[in-house]
């Protein structure tokens, strides 16, 4: 793969300079273009042999185009307390992706920490490979929402690097940009090399394509970036196609009056797990009063634990309007230390969040090691509210149910708790809770027009929770679905159930039951 940047390309400086001058206008004028529609984000990965003009191009393209607009970021491979963190990986290049007409320039990327983990030795072959599948899992989410990647690779011969760096050594001035990691590196140039190959052949696609660029020459190397550069800035601001949805902006009396028909679930059966269970349970006041004290003692023991061990804990609650989520937290956080945890409510997305790809907003707010995130209501509004309402495309939702396996999947895999309370209710005990709000003069801001209105879509509401618990119910985030009719019997077996799991997570063996 190579071979074909190891031949010595070499551009004049005549040409160079006559290609410079054309090319920085095209870039700007691109930038903005971009800016001014608002379409994609534009993500550009910078990788390669070390002395190989990254940090050049880098400064290069800052230079020809408007910085303000561009989010340059600088990742290496994970040291050690980033190791010992327990953090999803993917989890720091979240945090830096732009919005739909901005660009981020990621010096070192996602590929980085595998590439080297692998070559040094830190990492097995099968782990490499798994890496390796995540990163295409990722970038085809990126893709699918709306991001466009350009994926550069700088390279050179293991002679070019060597003597570069040597070079490099000898001069007072340079000698800071030879550091120790690229000595080591170099000396590993075999290694780094085989892997950073198969790491290219397996994570160049259609969506997200590798370039591998000649480092020898600086104004070849320029001029060749700078051309890919633009061709992805004037595909990004190409018109987006007919065929997408009405945004989540869009007022439901705007959209058409057949939008949830273009959304209709898939014909195959899913069991309706909700009908089967038993709603009629239930929990006097004297006892649930004895267990509450209980459950919560028990609680806050276990949140100690995870603190002393940096174990993260994230919690979701979903559920149908007036289903007791926000209740059920409040009794949960009663028993916490209030510096240990965080409830985010989610809402309609904001215009910032809807520039963003879907997941960003809940990546932004996942836990500390040792702490505590509540969500009410979560990442799985797409596959709910926004499938039943017309809000994304029927292609967009039905992804989503592995892009959200996947990224609980990074979770635990980096040893984060997840525990999921889908707390369910029946028609009717919902209008009851409704109409008792609209009858208490301190809960009537509770109670919206949109609640009366999505009532009305129940079955599509119900069904698409089904085929949800159905998708996503999976060994390290099984799905803990409450029977809620009574809210005390509910919020003792979602504090139950919560201990239990958290538990298991511990390692803390059987489960004991607070006295009756």
């Amino acid at each position: 793969m190579f071979e074909s940047a190891e031949i010595g390309t070499k551009v004049s400086k005549a040409r160079f300079e006559r290609e410079a001058a054309a090319l920085r206008t095209q870039l700007l004028d691109a930038q903005y273009a971009l800016l001014r529609e608002a379409r994609h984000g534009v993500v550009v990965l910078v990788n390669g042999v070390h002395g190989a003009g990254k940090s050049e191009t880098v400064n290069v393209f800052n230079e020809w185009m408007d910085p303000r607009h561009i989010r340059t970021e600088g990742f290496g491979r994970l040291e050690a307390h980033e190791l010992a963190a327990r953090q999803p990986e993917m989890q720091r290049f979240w945090q830096v992706l732009p919005g739909q007409g901005r660009m981020s320039i990621l010096f070192g990327s996602w590929y980085s920490d595998p590439i080297a983990a692998f070559a040094t030795g830190r990492e097995s072959h099968e782990r490499f490979l798994h890496r390796l599948e995540r990163i295409r899992h990722l970038e085809r989410m990126l893709h699918a929402d709306g991001v466009r990647l350009l994926k550069l690779w700088f390279h050179l011969s293991r002679e070019e690097a060597q003597g570069r760096a040597k070079l490099l050594s000898a001069d007072p001035r340079t000698a800071w940009r030879v550091t120790p990691e690229a000595r080591a590196d170099l000396k590993l140039y075999k290694p780094f090399a085989q892997a950073s190959e198969e790491a290219l052949r397996k994570t160049s696609t259609a969506e997200a394509p590798w370039h591998v660029i000649e480092g020898t020459d600086p104004a070849y190397r320029t001029l060749a970036a700078a051309r890919l550069l633009l061709e992805v800035l004037t595909r990004a601001g190409t018109p987006a196609p007919a065929t997408v949805a009405a945004t989540p902006a869009t007022p439901a009396a705007a959209r058409p009056a057949d939008a949830t028909a273009r959304v209709l679930p898939p014909t195959v059966a899913v069991p309706d797990l909700l009908a089967s269970l038993d709603y009629t349970q239930t929990l006097g006041k004297k006892a649930y009063k004895h267990q509450l004290e209980e459950w919560q003692g028990r609680l806050n023991l276990l949140s100690r634990k995870l603190a002393e061990q940096g174990r993260p804990l994230v919690v979701v609650f979903e559920g149908m309007d007036a289903a007791g989520k926000g209740s059920t937290i409040r009794r949960i956080t009663q028993a916490l230390d209030a510096r240990f945890y965080r409830v985010v409510p989610v809402a309609a997305p904001n215009e910032n969040e809807r520039a963003q790809p879907y997941l960003w907003r809940f990546w932004r707010f996942m836990p500390h090691p040792g702490k505590a995130v509540f969500f009410d209501r979560s990442w799985y509004g797409r596959v709910l509210v926004e499938r039943v309402e017309g809000f994304c495309a029927e292609a967009d939702w039905q992804r989503a149910y592995a892009e959200i396996n996947e990224l609980e999947d990074q979770l635990a895999e980096a040893g984060v708790v997840v525990v999921k309370f889908w707390l369910a209710i029946t028609a009717d005990e919902q209008l009851r809770r409704f109409e008792a709000r609209r009858q208490t003069p301190h809960k009537l801001h509770k109670i919206t027009e949109e609640d009366w209105r999505n009532r009305d879509k129940w079955p599509l509401y119900e069904r698409a929770a089904n085929d949800m618990i159905d998708r996503t119910s999976t060994r390290v985030a099984p799905w803990q679905v409450v029977a809620s009719d009574d809210k005390h019997f509910a919020r003792i077996e979602v504090l139950r159930r919560l201990c239990n799991q958290v538990e298991d997570a511990l390692g803390s063996g059987a489960r004991s039951a607070p006295k009756a």
